[in-house]
């Protein structure tokens, strides 16, 4: 039953290590995340965009 922990955490420092090699050679900027994020917001807030509410972040 522990089993599926052990592969949990090694799934999980596997992608925090995928995400960290990918910040340092810059395929993550912080322009993408912001896109992400707004992204993200879209398809969850999807009836305040209906209404006409702007959901982007920042500039």
């Amino acid at each position: 039953m522990a089993n599926w922990r052990w592969r949990a955490l090694i799934l999980l420092i596997y992608v925090v290590v995928g995400i960290y090699v990918a910040w340092m050679n810059h395929y993550i900027t912080p322009g993408l995340l912001r896109d992400v994020a707004e992204a993200l917001l879209a398809v969850f807030l999807w009836f305040l965009v209906l209404l006409g509410i702007d959901l982007h972040i920042g500039g």
